[in-house]
């Protein structure tokens, strides 16, 4: 079939909850402003190059690091929590708090444990704590940022 129903896994997935962590505009703002910064160098350095090629190197480039740094998704799907390409199975979770920025921060720096899963986006200042109770995995916690915390805290728990 044309519309994809032929697929095993087609129509079997249930998303309960999915957030992009995309960058902010103003990071590919700055990312291109720094390109022409760079590109204006090569014009000052008095290289014989042709002057257009820094510029549509670089702006190009800064524009493809800034978006494969902001194209994670926190997903729950199919009884499973989707971080990057990490997945957790629900039924390892033992408790979920949200945290705000300022948590956030002590909880990933030196207040948090170093075997913790952390997949922290610096643009994005709170977050969610998701407590396993799992004899066979070593790390204690996944901290995982989110604009809605509230939203995920809530699909996790209805998850379970």
């Amino acid at each position: 079939m044309a519309d994809g129903t032929d697929s095993p896994r087609a129509g079997t997935e249930q998303v309960a909850y999915r957030e992009s962590l995309r960058a902010p505009i103003w990071w590919y703002v700055v990312a291109i402003a720094v390109a022409a910064v760079f590109g204006a160098e090569f014009h000052i350095g008095g290289l014989p190059l042709t002057d257009s090629i820094p510029y549509l190197v670089l702006g190009p480039l800064s524009v493809i690091i800034v978006w494969s740094l902001g194209r994670g998704r926190v997903e729950i799907r199919d009884g499973e929590l989707w971080v990057r390409n990490a997945h957790l199975p629900l039924t390892y979770v033992s408790g979920v708090v949200g945290l705000d920025r300022n948590t956030l921060r002590l909880v990933v720096g030196r207040e948090g444990d170093p075997a913790a899963f952390i997949s922290v986006r610096p643009w994005i200042g709170p977050g969610v704590q998701v407590w396993l109770d799992d004899p066979d995995d070593p790390t204690p916690y996944w901290v995982i940022s989110s604009r809605h915390p509230e939203q995920l805290v809530k699909a996790v728990r209805a998850a379970l």
